[in-house]
């Protein structure tokens, strides 16, 4: 962790032990403890288990990154018990007001210290004791989400065959440190939108900068779960959000698309929502590309820093088949001699017929080798995708005329690398530098402006990757929105722990992903 990533834990903390401490003083006073106690921050933690009676060890406990905080909150809890506050009502209010409770107890001259003998004594109510077991289990659960695993389900066919639709994954956070939350406010077991609404999961009302304890990079060849970085901006309503992204139908309109700037000037029917970094929605592809790469695509093949890269094994990409004559094959038919064809509810499917006798299937590598040895081809050969198109693929520009089967060479951006500034790379590295790193940077007249000042070198920040989904010629990803930055990467998919296709797919359960 950095200074100032550390310098806003201790601050967060500070603040527990702080702004009780008014309302201790008066407390401490009234249990017999000289309330100058109450003042020494942390330390007062240590004199409120003694006054309450309870394990000093739980002192220690709250030294714990952000799971700390909550062992101070019961602290508090345990403390304002002696003074007789048993009900729900008033343990929430120690919580939600950060102690701040502890001012009306300690002011308030019907409020008496009790004792633990009095606390020893109370016995909850069956529904109390339901209503508190259920709130630590959803303490427990969501600190288990937010920083060692989560539960993840494949919705499209990005990364098949590796993975596929309704793979029900675990996705470990610990694999690359665990990531805090820019957005603390925020319903349990919600990501960014109450369930069967339009309306936002989390509040904004505090904001935390990015952190992220014992960082470890991304390593080459990994699958990753991400926020979507383009996904910040959105049009909030079904079959838009992330898989229509707002920023491609900017691009449309300003090319001139009439039906791409009626969405635009339409927010009454289109209406836009913006997203903090950690609350845009999750992606998952494989990182082909780390900081400091170079990458390069070439009639379909990968390379990264001029060295061809192997694909995954269940890596599928198109071919361009032609049948005997008087041969026929379809989903069936394949399927009988081993080769999985999918089939999307939107009507897409790895098997589309061109001609009479030929047909664009989309395939593994051992897949190829299958239908090479059926007997019933004439030839196979690699199709592939060579259309630029400046609204569609990154960097939405004239003159890097790439496409997804030819792209690059591209710079990977690593933190403390200087990158010296050209009209030739600005489209390519300004919504990172502007964007990503919250930069005031523009390009005028030829000349570089960052922060009101002329420049002509740039030292990056943070790590980006670059990520790509098995499925090349089905996966939307960076070849279409750029790179992803370090806080945006959520944690690393580990099991495949169940997966359903009209049925459970048995052979894939407690699968490792690769």
């Amino acid at each position: 962790m950095t200074f100032y990533q550390v310098f806003i834990i201790a601050l967060i903390s500070l603040i527990l032990f702080v702004v009780p401490a008014i309302g201790m003083y008066f407390m401490f006073k009234k249990s017999g403890i000289a309330s100058w106690k109450a003042l020494i921050p942390l330390v007062n933690t240590w004199f409120m288990l003694d006054i309450a009676k309870k394990p000093k060890h739980w002192f220690f406990w709250q030294f714990l990154p952000v799971a700390g905080w909550f062992i101070t909150l019961g602290i508090m809890i345990e403390f304002v018990k002696v003074f007789g506050k048993f009900k729900f009502y008033q343990h929430a209010l120690t919580v939600f007001s950060l102690g701040l409770y502890f001012i009306y107890v300690g002011l308030n001259k019907k409020d008496k210290y009790l004792g633990p003998a009095a606390v020893a004594k109370y016995r909850k109510s069956a529904i109390r004791e339901w209503v508190d077991a259920a709130v630590f289990a959803i303490i427990a659960a969501t600190l288990i989400r937010l920083f060692i695993f989560e539960a993840y389900t494949i919705p499209t066919g990005s990364m098949e065959k590796t993975l596929l639709v309704n793979d029900f994954l675990f996705v470990s956070k610990i694999s690359y440190g665990p990531r805090v939350p820019n957005t603390p406010l925020s319903i349990p077991f919600v990501h960014n939108y109450i369930p069967g609404t339009s309306w936002k999961s989390y509040s904004e009302l505090i904001k935390l900068p990015y952190i992220r304890w014992w960082a470890k990079p991304v390593k080459r060849g990994d699958a990753v779960v991400f926020n979507f970085p383009a996904g910040d901006t959105v049009i909030n309503k079904d079959n838009f959000q992330s898989a229509q992204p707002y920023y491609g139908f900017e691009r449309a309109a300003a090319k001139g698309d009439q039906d791409a700037k009626a969405i635009l000037d339409d927010p009454e029917s289109y209406p836009i929502a913006v997203h903090p970094a950690d609350k845009t929605d999750n992606y998952i592809k494989r990182c082909v590309a780390i900081a400091g790469d170079t990458l390069q695509i070439i009639n379909g093949d990968l390379f990264i820093n001029r060295e061809k890269q192997t694909a995954p094994p269940k890596s599928a990409r198109n071919y361009k088949i032609q049948v005997k004559d008087n041969m026929f094959i379809d989903k069936d038919a394949l399927e009988e001699i081993g080769i999985m064809i999918n089939e999307s509810k939107g009507g897409s499917s790895d098997l589309n017929r061109i001609s009479t006798n030929e047909y664009l299937v989309n395939i593994t590598l051992d897949e190829k080798n299958i239908l090479e040895k059926s007997g019933i081809l004439k030839s196979i050969q690699p199709y592939y995708i060579d259309q630029p198109n400046p609204v569609e693929y990154f960097p939405y520009d004239t003159l890097h005329k790439w496409s997804i089967d030819n792209y690059g060479p591209i710079w990977i951006p690593k933190t403390g690398a200087l990158l010296n500034l050209t009209t030739e790379n600005y489209s390519i590295y300004e919504r990172a530098i502007r964007v990503y790193e919250k930069n005031d940077y523009y390009m005028k007249d030829g000349k570089f402006f960052l922060n009101g000042k002329e420049v002509t070198s740039y030292t990056f920040k943070m790590n980006y990757y670059w990520m790509m989904g098995d499925n090349r010629h089905g996966s939307q990803d960076s070849r279409f929105w750029g790179f992803v930055p370090e806080d945006r990467v959520v944690g690393k998919a580990w099991l495949i722990w169940f997966s359903w296709d009209k049925g459970p797919r048995w052979k894939r359960l407690f699968r490792i992903v690769k």
